[in-house]
């Protein structure tokens, strides 16, 4: 049922208007109905639900804009110099502007027959009910999944087929364009076959002093003995409102590892909801946050181990300067048939001013008796000893902070294991820093 203690807010009278203003002949018009029927039941989450407890989207989200037409050819070609994060590997693209797919500035030549790959706006045009196979009278859910299925124009679907080794990395770019605010919302489904590997890297990009939104879900099924390593990059324009949500599924003998870097937006919160279905699947998640001014910057995930025999790590840092806040939620549930199973969380922040904050949230909830599983979390300011140690040695104060940060942030980074995406990372938290780069 509704809250009805709650007004509703101008973000959640403008959906209305929006969802009301969707054309009346769309083939999905029944699955979107449905889909924000479950948004409007609930609204926007606050504090008093405990998964939003320090990301209060009632308080956060002022407005909701429109849904963002597409872009002009030389206005999304333009737009692109933002999107460049990865340029320097060597990578298929797959690229959408506004929540829609632009061939022209896509390649995918280098995939060959190992993967297929559609616009998911040719299903949404035929009226493929591919959007119902999440509960959205959850109230965790519901804000981005239910506004995703009723707002979605657009996502990749893509089959990496069994047994292929992709030579290189698939990079899926969603990049917002123009001067008016617009809500962008794609759906990705992603299916990586038995003994199939591959590496996908996720950018964001978008123009500053725009309040643009970007709404995103990706569904992930990782086959028996697949292996998926999956990067984000989140680097929107510092007055976006950012909401991705990843839903990934394990079968047996599955490796995901996903690396989440946030560094950009006004408001983000980037949330993993992984179910282990397979005996033995294995997740290494790990990430970094860097914010300031006053940006908020919220980590959430939540791991249900179902089955025995399943091994997760959780390694996540973060730097806050300004008047920034970090959020990290992280919550594993091992189930009473889920013997044998191996979970680990950790997470450290460093507050580099005095007015930053950061929450830390870690929980476990263990119905099996055997298993190891443990959660730690630390926050605190830059060691003392240790900065006065390289000051002793001649650096200067900007110069040793700066030191100690990179090496703080790259512990995490490093994990990542692929050294062409490690010292891209890298140089991007240099740059925040204000590291001069060597000519």
């Amino acid at each position: 049922m509704a809250d009805k203690g709650l007004i509703k807010t101008r973000a959640e009278d403008a959906f209305a208007g929006h969802f009301a203003s969707l054309p009346a002949d769309d083939p999905m018009r029944d699955i979107r109905a449905d889909a924000f029927g479950a948004f409007a039941q609930k609204g926007l989450p606050h504090r008093r639900i405990e998964d939003w407890k320090y990301t209060d989207l009632r308080a956060l989200m002022a407005d909701a804009p429109a849904p963002a037409a597409p872009a002009a050819p030389e206005v999304a070609a333009s737009a692109m110099t933002r999107a460049d994060l990865f340029d320097g590997i060597e990578r298929d693209r797959i690229v959408f502007v506004n929540g829609h797919f632009v061939p022209s500035l896509s390649e995918t030549s280098g995939l060959g027959d190992a993967v297929e790959f559609a616009s998911l706006g040719r299903f949404l045009a035929d009226g493929g009910a591919i959007l119902d196979r999440y509960d959205l009278a959850d109230p965790a859910n519901a804000p981005v999944l239910a506004l995703n299925s009723a707002f979605v124009g657009d996502g990749a679907a893509i089959r990496i087929k069994e047994g292929a080794k992709l030579a290189r990395p698939l990079e899926i770019v969603t990049l917002f364009a123009g001067d008016e605010p617009g809500l962008q919302t794609l759906r990705h489904q992603v299916a990586v076959e038995a003994g199939a590997e591959a590496t996908i890297l996720q950018t964001y990009a978008g123009p500053d002093g725009v309040a643009y939104q970007t709404n995103i879900v990706a569904e992930i099924r990782v086959a028996e003995g697949a292996r998926l390593n999956w990067i984000k990059a989140q680097e929107e324009g510092d007055e976006a409102f950012h909401l991705g949500l990843i839903l990934p599924r394990l079968e047996a003998g599955a490796v995901f590892d996903p690396f989440i870097f946030g560094a950009g937006s006004a408001v983000a919160r980037s949330e993993i909801r992984m179910a282990f279905d397979g005996e033995d699947a294995i997740s290494n998640i790990r990430g970094t946050t860097i914010a300031r001014g006053s940006q908020h910057i919220d980590t959430t995930l939540v791991l249900d181990h179902a089955v025995p025999g399943g091994l997760s790590r959780e390694f996540f840092k973060a730097a806050i300067d300004g008047e920034a806040k970090g959020v990290f939620q992280g919550k594993i549930t091992v189930r009473q048939a889920a013997q044998k199973t191996d979970g680990q969380m950790m997470s450290q922040a460093l507050l580099l001013s005095e007015r930053a904050e950061f929450a830390n949230k870690p929980e476990l909830e263990i119905f099996a008796d055997d298993v190891q599983c443990a959660h730690g979390a630390t926050c605190g300011q830059i060691d003392e000893d240790m900065l006065f140690f390289l000051r002793s040695r001649g650096i200067d104060a900007k110069t040793a902070q700066q030191l100690l940060v990179q090496a703080f942030l790259a512990e995490a980074i490093e994990q990542i294991g692929d050294e062409a995406i490690i010292d891209v990372l890298e140089a991007r938290t240099r740059r925040w820093l204000g590291v001069a780069e060597a000519a």
